[in-house]
């Protein structure tokens, strides 16, 4: 299961793209390439669109390595934040062409696929973006199906604090509830990263 990286090894990072080392972008994109294109996928549900997604990601991070703030949280959630915001851009702008080509269905048919991609994009950011035990507590519930005597024996900790757990990391997943963002409207409308 993914690990959070130390927030020094963030900071350190941000120094080494804002000084224009290649290396830094090459290792930055090994440690996030795959969440980029899955979660741009999730949102998405093209391959091509997805990488494009992907590409426009890591192009932003290196053209604007001062953006991240390691004060607001860590690298990774950031990179997910980008993704997020730049899927359900490119989303809304691919269903309004279908809609304007008269293929896409009516607006409210457009605002309703965008709304459902933009609450799995806040559920994917969410579950980037909570501490590792957190994540890993879910994952295990929820991927390998283990109750919380299973989590807590798999995570080696108590009963009680897998419960804990557990319930923190759900109470944080239920703030996407789509009917939470019933009068949604993204941040930034219409810009890109």
């Amino acid at each position: 299961m993914a690990r959070d990286a130390p927030p020094r090894w963030d900071r350190r990072m941000q120094q080494r793209l804002a000084r224009g080392e290649a290396a830094a972008l090459g290792e930055l994109y090994d440690r996030f390439a795959a969440l980029v294109h899955s979660q741009a996928y999730r949102v998405l549900g093209d391959e091509e669109a997805a990488d494009q997604v992907t590409r426009e990601v890591f192009g932003y991070i290196w053209e604007n390595p001062d953006a991240y703030d390691p004060k607001q949280g860590s690298m990774r959630s950031w990179v997910a934040r980008l993704t997020n915001s730049q899927a359900v851009h490119r989303l809304r702008q691919s269903e309004a062409a279908a809609l304007t080509e008269g293929d896409g269905g009516t607006t409210e048919e457009l605002e309703q696929k965008v709304r459902r991609a933009a609450v799995a994009a806040r559920a994917d950011y969410i579950v980037t973006s909570m501490p590792a035990p957190l994540r890993d507590a879910l994952e295990l519930a929820y991927f390998q199906r283990r109750d919380y005597r299973q989590t807590a024996a798999d995570l080696g900790v108590t009963e009680d604090e897998a419960r804990r757990r557990l319930r923190l990391g759900l109470q944080l997943l239920s703030t996407a509830n789509p009917r939470a963002l019933e009068d949604f409207s993204p941040p930034d409308y219409g810009r890109t990263l």
